[in-house]
């Protein structure tokens, strides 16, 4: 009757371990997790916050949107106040505005 009862509690256990939730590696490789974090994107889909248009992240990937406030310009998407013909920024990029004043 002993082992009878022992064995059940082991199958019992066996059973409750195989329902238990097991450790979920993230979505992509540690490779690219890692480049999603130091560059901000979601290539890997472990960091949906960080994707093209969420809240936290504008349209466009980092050294797109430092471009563009650097340049003036809207390559990103993030800045659609600084396209051309906009009211704050006439056709044409700023440099070639300089080298068409200098003529």
């Amino acid at each position: 009757m002993m082992i009878r009862t022992s064995m059940l509690a082991a199958v019992a256990l066996l059973g409750v371990a195989a329902c238990a939730p097991r450790n979920v590696d993230p979505p992509g490789t540690a490779s690219t997790r890692a480049a999603d974090r130091v560059v901000g994107t979601n290539a890997s889909g472990a960091y949906p916050a960080q994707s093209d248009g969420t809240a936290a992240n504008p349209p466009g990937t980092a050294s797109e949107r430092a471009l563009d406030r650097a340049a003036g310009t809207n390559t990103s998407g993030a800045y659609p106040m600084q396209s051309d013909g906009m009211p704050g920024n006439p056709p044409g990029t700023a440099a070639g505005r300089a080298i068409g004043n200098t003529r």
